[in-house]
């Protein structure tokens, strides 16, 4: 008889309990690109004090000095996001609707690394043609992640390993979608707080990545780990 404790693999939920593998490095990258990506943001209201986070859009950082960090921040925004939607697709069970919001995160993620490329116009100013491409993938972008959220949060649901999340999931995809009604309606209206809004929208949207993603690097973990065991 051996006195030795030997770990055994958790019994799941059928075979997609704990994924497929690499979900969990994804999972982890996105949440540190999280962190990171919130970081700068704040460190850019001390580098460009003389915007306001209640009426400058986030984009406007990237006009100017240091206009390269904001362009950065794009970039990590595309690459934390891929990895969010990879992640998920690993750790998730086959689903139409999952992988259709997905799809749509995809879509956000990379028309939000290329917003690094074409700078956007102080609103105000005349419009060119680098700052009406930004705003073309702004929307493109807004849109998508907020379909795609809600989507793929509805799929979640039916997911017996997601449903302890799932719900929380959809509320915070549904209240992005309320901020992005908010930040349309602020268009066009000079004393509207448009920055915040949209401020408070791209806060839920990466509140909902943050949390798809350590969901997933949870659920992996404890689906390969079970409570010790001696073994006979």
């Amino acid at each position: 008889m051996s006195s030795g404790v030997q770990v055994r693999p958790r019994r799941g939920l059928g075979p997609w309990s704990a994924g497929r593998p690499g979900a969990v490095p994804l999972a982890w990258f996105t949440l540190a690109g999280v962190v990171v990506y919130l970081a700068v943001d704040v460190l850019l209201k001390f580098l460009r004090p003389g915007y306001s986070l209640l009426y400058n859009a986030e984009s406007d950082y990237g006009r100017g000095a240091w206009f390269w960090v904001m362009d950065l921040n794009f970039l990590l925004r595309c690459a934390l996001s891929l990895a969010a939607a990879a992640a998920v697709a690993k750790a998730a069970r086959p689903d139409g609707r999952v992988r259709g919001g997905l799809v749509l995160v995809t879509i956000w993620a990379v028309c939000s690394g290329l917003l690094a490329f074409f700078a956007d116009d102080l609103e105000g100013q005349p419009q060119h043609g680098s700052g009406l491409v930004h705003l073309g993938l702004a929307f493109i972008a807004f849109v998508c992640i907020t379909i795609g959220t809600i989507l793929a949060s509805a799929g979640l649901r039916s997911d017996p390993a997601w449903q302890p999340v799932a719900n929380l999931l959809l509320a915070v995809s549904i209240a992005g979608a309320a901020a992005f009604v908010l930040l349309g309606s602020a268009v066009g209206h000079k004393h509207a707080p448009g920055g915040l809004y949209e401020r408070t929208f791209l806060g839920l949207q990466l509140l909902w990545i943050a949390l798809a993603a350590g969901w997933t690097a949870r659920r992996r973990l404890s689906a390969l780990t079970g409570p010790a065991e001696p073994s006979p």
